[in-house]
């Protein structure tokens, strides 16, 4: 499936180079139009991201999340600084289909877990978002990108010590980001999802960051991931959503 992307600060269509907020380069298409045009076009998902309430939480563009979901002619999942339970609420009731969650899920894993017993799997996707050391391990910053952690997926999924991970706790979809790869165009890390979709195969992998051509989305193929999300290749015009779509279903 291909998820096109769109991230938004005040209002206005972005996209962030490597999760930094001082490396945002700013759109004229509105998310409005975009919208549109990816549903018109066939995708099955639209991924939204509040990127101002990620980094500020009294900034949270919940009117125009609820105005872009309450019209939307396909599902949407969306996140960007979920930091409390009524954050899940709102974003569900504003009529998203699944609720993203990030950072959250590595600092306060057990309030995550009760989201999924009590809102079900399939209401939440997970993402966590790894920078690979040179010991290969898969360690998840733990706010925006910003602080390292030594914590690492796998340590998420299944638990450690002694306790419970987000897979008992009934997670069923992980959006996954080398975040190496984001917004540089140079293509996915197609071995880590391959490793990742080996590993835990009943987990709804959606691969993010590096895509830049229709040949990256060609290579994800047979990797194992249900999900393509696609974003600054989307918006300045490396290919259409139609080609995109195309691609994907065409191996």
């Amino acid at each position: 499936m291909i998820i096109p992307a769109i991230d938004l600060i005040d209002g206005q269509t972005v996209r962030l180079y490597q999760g930094s907020y001082e490396q945002t380069t700013r759109y004229t298409q509105t998310p409005f139009e975009l919208r549109d045009l990816y549903a018109s076009a066939g995708a099955g998902v639209l991924h939204l991201v509040d990127l101002s309430g990620a980094k500020d939480a009294s900034k949270r563009q919940l009117g125009l999340l609820k105005e872009l979901m309450a019209a939307s002619p396909l599902p949407v999942q969306v996140g960007g600084g979920v930091r409390t339970e009524q954050d899940v609420i709102d974003f569900l009731e504003a009529g998203a289909s699944r609720v993203v969650i990030g950072s959250l899920a590595i600092r306060e894993p057990k309030i995550v877990q009760q989201w999924l017993q009590t809102y079900g799997g399939d209401r939440i996707v997970l993402a966590l978002d790894v920078s690979i050391n040179q010991q290969g391990e898969k360690t998840l910053p733990s706010h925006g990108w910003i602080a390292a952690s030594n914590i690492t997926l796998e340590q998420i999924l299944d638990g450690s010590d002694g306790d419970i991970g987000m897979l008992q706790a009934g997670a069923k979809h992980v959006l996954c980001t080398d975040i190496s790869r984001d917004g540089t165009l140079q293509g996915p890390n197609v071995e880590l999802y391959r490793e990742l979709a080996a590993k835990y195969p009943n987990i709804h992998w959606q691969a993010s960051g590096g895509v830049g051509n229709l040949a990256h989305i060609e290579s994800l193929r047979g990797s194992g991931v249900k999900g393509v999300i696609l974003g600054r290749a989307l918006l300045e015009g490396k290919f259409t959503i139609a080609e995109a779509i195309a691609c994907w279903q065409n191996g």
